[in-house]
């Protein structure tokens, strides 16, 4: 596995792990000692970087993820994410987003007790609270980046303003937001900026939530829990009439001997040298093609 710079100094593999997938959001969570097998598959494979949150659960994925990377704890980097409104003693949802510098020492003390470490690696800003100044947000990442609790801090789904806000506070490593051949909206301003700032992406949903692997068409039935069920680029008409671009994937990857997965994360890591996709699966990795397929780096499509 290749690696990757984010930021100024977090190497990690070139392609990352994205655990939410264990988390009841394509559907059913799925067997624990399995979920654990495919994290540390993963690393087996060349990963070592993986991304979890607070709100995946809440906390049962940071708890999962935190059992499965335990003992190669220092060979990893371990992303996570606060900023909703979750009680820390239930979990409840109490709606809304919470940054408030309290909160987000509170959220980062519990989040090290869950991850079974002491140091978080990557700590992301998961939503921007309209209602806390984004510079009183990062001074409470910057004394924990001082207390040596957090090594890195991010955003998650911010606007350029607000990035540009929190940089100039204390400088950023990584803005996490979706970005495939499927949605594109990065491209517009949101990579030139980071390019500008000299800070890294990380694209979630890599592979159009799974459209990309060309497993996917307008028949396809989804968990009822599955939250592609609301998302209107899954109605079973966008998906007939986003099909040209699946068979244009498939096309290129025939013409290279790979599969629609590996062209889809081809591409991106194309697009910019600082960019890492953090594809996820619920699969073992000893027996899904699709997920071998997702940890490599080539071919590069023409």
């Amino acid at each position: 596995m290749q690696k990757r710079i984010l930021g100024k100094d977090l190497e990690v593999s070139a392609i990352g792990f994205g655990a939410m997938s264990f988390a009841s959001t394509y559907g059913p969570a799925g067997d624990h000692d399995e979920a654990l097998k495919v994290i540390r598959g993963a690393y087996d494979l060349g990963v070592t970087f993986f991304d979890t949150a607070e709100a995946y659960g809440p906390f049962t994925n940071e708890e999962l993820v935190g059992e499965a990377l335990q003992p190669i704890r220092d060979k990893v980097v371990i992303a996570t994410k606060f900023g909703f409104d979750i009680d820390l003693a239930t979990g409840k949802r109490n709606g809304g987003t919470n940054s408030r510098p309290e909160h987000v020492k509170a959220v980062a003390e519990a989040a090290l007790k869950r991850l079974r470490t002491d140091h978080i690696d990557l700590l992301y800003q998961h939503r921007v609270d309209q209602a806390v100044p984004i510079e009183d947000t990062v001074g409470a990442l910057k004394n924990l980046i001082a207390e040596g609790k957090v090594r890195h801090y991010g955003l998650s789904e911010a606007g350029v303003n607000t990035i540009r806000r929190a940089h100039a506070v204390h400088p950023m490593t990584a803005v996490q937001s979706e970005y495939s051949m499927f949605w594109r909206g990065p491209e517009a301003e949101l990579l030139p900026a980071l390019g500008e700032l000299g800070i890294g992406f990380v694209p979630f949903s890599p592979l159009g939530a799974g459209f990309l692997t060309g497993q996917i068409n307008e028949n396809t039935k989804f968990d009822s829990n599955d939250f592609r069920n609301a998302v209107p680029r899954f109605s079973p008409e966008a998906r007939k009439a986003n099909m040209a671009l699946v068979d244009i994937v498939k096309a290129v990857a025939e013409r290279k001997g790979a599969t629609p997965a590996q062209v889809a994360l081809a591409w991106l890591l194309a697009q910019r040298p600082w960019i890492v996709p953090i594809p996820g699966t619920k699969s073992s990795p000893a027996s899904t093609r699709t997920w071998a397929a997702q940890l490599s780096c080539s071919p590069r499509p023409t």
